[in-house]
């Protein structure tokens, strides 16, 4: 497997090898063991699964706070993505950055959103199936959301925010300068 640093420490792209022949492919995805061997030790708890039927829908910018805060590993299963993660640790020197990949089932990559980063994407193409590792378990009483569009964040999704698909929860989040960060660096 390939590891790759980001633009934001801690984020990490991973890209597993692909044996390819006339049938098609095979990767092994995750394996603790190889992860460990590149200092990755953790422990994942739950597989999430969505399926966004349209190009151009938003999930995030989410996030799970403490006690119950989550570290993600992320790809896609069908279609593309940009993935995207915020530092929203309080006293990182990257405060408020954000970096953004573009995961596809065909590139196979995928990205580790470690705790104490917002997480979001915007599918770039119909009947997009993303698939996540989560170190803890959903816990609605430490889910919250942050506006994808907010402009003191300034993420570039390549879209204008009148243009997306969003949940009534996330055009219902809070703005970034409301956002009291729960997570410490």
């Amino acid at each position: 497997m390939q590891i790759d640093e980001t633009t934001l420490p801690g984020v990490l792209l991973l890209t597993p090898k692909r044996f390819s022949d006339a049938r098609g492919f095979f990767s092994e995805v995750y394996n603790a063991a190889a992860l460990s061997l590149h200092g990755i030790d953790t422990v994942f708890v739950q597989d999430n699964h969505s399926l966004s039927a349209k190009a151009g829908t938003v999930r995030g910018l989410h996030f799970q706070s403490p006690p119950h805060a989550q570290d993600k590993l992320v790809r896609v299963s069908r279609g593309r993505i940009l993935d995207v993660a915020v530092d929203v640790r309080k006293n990182s020197p990257n405060y408020g950055s954000w970096t953004g990949i573009e995961l596809s089932a065909d590139n196979g990559s995928q990205l580790l959103v470690p705790k104490g980063f917002l997480h979001g994407f915007l599918t770039l193409e119909d009947n997009c199936e993303v698939v996540y590792k989560c170190s803890d378990y959903y816990a609605p009483e430490c889910d919250g959301s942050v506006r994808f569009d907010d402009p003191d964040i300034g993420i570039d999704w390549g879209v204008r925010a009148s243009d997306v698909t969003i949940s009534e929860k996330d055009a219902n989040a809070q703005s970034f300068q409301e956002f009291d960060s729960p997570f410490i660096c």
